[in-house]
């Protein structure tokens, strides 16, 4: 039992939020709360009611300064300010200051958008929806840097009579995100907001000690459950480093500890068992290296349905990635790209890679996937399956992909492997029937490995799923926190 929340309503409280049965949060961490004594009709449908001391306005009643910021020119590195973007905020509204911009300002833009402790950054315009709305608290620390802000922003700087560090909680909850996506939609067809939007919102305004108490208590609680979440995130990469490991030992030393071992003649392999070969990815396949393979194809020439044509994101280490499907009209095939088809079990491999995905990396075409071919930078190959299990090589060359592939591969912001080094990349080949039971071994590992990865991933989203209920309630005064923490 704990917070249960009835079907929302506009703009993201939960009318009929039960909180008769305590709140659990997570390990260690269980709260009941009561509710305030009178409640009033706050007079807005979607609100409901509110407790009976407290005020429902216009955002705008509460703002001392509501103003865009500034870019100025290029830096030259003589006397530059620091001009924060929404790059340096994170989703949830907090810093991230990993390589903010210096910019060339003029003396009287600088005094308009020096920034001071306690000021809100609130994102107006991006290019992503999530984006807009989410806001950033000034902290002593930023002030200390005299930041300037830029023109994709905007600075907010409540009265005396609202609490800048409440302001922040509502700002970055559904109370206030929800009716920015409304007003920045529906007004302009883009999503973007400006000053008069911001002023618009509706805000719910405690006492100034009641707003004290309740920033207190979110800062207390919150921090409780994003601790939570930072636990579950490590588990996680704990969890992917695990599995890497797994699978890496697994097939370049097999799974008898006590094998006897050879040199395998490849820097990053080092050792294998004794009884297994050494070869070159050309020797154990039965397509040719040639290529490459359908370097003529362009976004233009895709279609609806047809021939499959698989591209660098459909390769990943872990495994086919079917979505983001492209087609090619059969009569587009043509008799060039004979000999080239795709069909299930074949090994496929990423000729490209970049920052976010290695260049290298294999998977195996699924079932199904007939009649299919692979794009340029793609390359398939068909192996002998008298000597090589395809899940086997592909698992073998996506762990390779780690270790030898960026050094054989060429470029700067990507990396490429050509066709013809593609071939020579050399694999550790147990004998087949120990290939099967190393890859039956690996799957059985891999599902306990995603099983805890997927619980984590469910926890993480329940923990935040609470933590958003949870900032509702108290800024909305459906729960009375003033006693909470004495």
């Amino acid at each position: 039992q704990g917070l249960v929340p009835a079907r929302p309503r506009y703009p993201g409280r939960c009318p009929g939020l039960v909180w008769t049965a305590p709140l659990a949060l997570g390990r260690g961490c269980r709260m009941s709360f009561p509710r305030y004594p009178k409640y009033k009709d706050s007079g807005v449908e979607w609100l409901g009611e509110v407790p009976e001391h407290w005020s429902v306005e216009p955002f705008k009643r509460q703002i001392e300064r509501n103003d865009g910021g500034v870019w100025g020119d290029d830096p030259d590195g003589l006397n530059d300010t620091i001009v924060l973007r929404s790059t340096e905020q994170t989703v949830d509204g907090r810093w991230q200051l990993d390589d903010p911009a210096p910019r060339k300002l003029t003396e009287s833009e600088i005094n308009a958008a020096l920034l001071s402790e306690g000021d809100l950054l609130l994102t107006k315009s991006s290019g992503s929806s999530l984006h807009i709305g989410k806001t950033t608290l000034v902290t002593a620390e930023i002030a200390a840097m005299r930041c300037c802000y830029s023109n994709f922003m905007q600075r907010i700087r409540t009265k005396a009579s609202f609490s800048p560090k409440l302001a922040w909680h509502v700002l970055n909850n559904e109370l206030a995100r929800n009716q920015f996506d409304l007003l920045s939609n529906s007004s302009t067809g883009l999503a973007n907001l400006n000053s008069t939007m911001v002023g618009q919102i509706l805000v719910i305004v405690p006492s100034l000690a009641e707003q004290t108490a309740i920033a207190a208590f979110l800062d207390r609680e919150t921090g409780k459950i994003d601790e939570l979440v930072a636990e579950q995130r490590r588990l996680m990469e704990l969890l992917k480093e695990k599995r890497q490991a797994v699978i890496s030992h697994a097939v370049t030393r097999g799974l008898n500890p006590a094998a006897p071992l050879q040199p395998s003649g490849i820097e990053w392999l080092g050792d294998v068992p004794a009884h297994w070969e050494v070869k070159p990815l050309g020797r154990i396949t039965l397509s040719r290296c040639d290529g490459p393979f359908g370097s003529g194809l362009k976004s233009e020439h895709y279609a609806e349905s047809g021939v499959r044509v698989i591209r660098l994101q459909n390769i990943r280490a872990e495994g086919f990635n079917d979505s983001d499907a492209a087609f090619i009209d059969k009569e587009y095939h043509d008799d060039e790209l004979t000999g080239h088809e795709v069909v299930a079990g074949d090994v496929l491999i990423a000729g490209l890679g970049d920052d976010n995905n290695l260049v290298g990396r294999a998977c195996v075409a699924p079932g199904g996937i007939e009649p299919a071919m692979v794009k340029a930078d793609c390359f398939r190959f068909r192996l002998d399956r008298e000597r090589a299990l395809p899940t086997f090589v592909a698992t073998v060359l996506s762990v390779s992909a780690t270790f030898d592939a960026g050094v054989l591969a060429t470029g700067t912001t990507r990396s490429r492997i050509p066709l013809s080094i593609t071939c020579g990349r050399r694999i550790p080949l147990p004998p087949l029937a120990e290939q099967t039971t190393i890859v039956a071994h690996l799957e059985r590992e891999l599902a306990t490995f995603d099983a805890l990865t997927t619980e984590a991933q469910r926890a993480i989203a329940l923990l935040q799923e609470r933590r958003t209920a949870l900032i509702s309630a108290a800024v909305t005064g459906q729960i009375d926190v003033r006693a909470a923490g004495r």
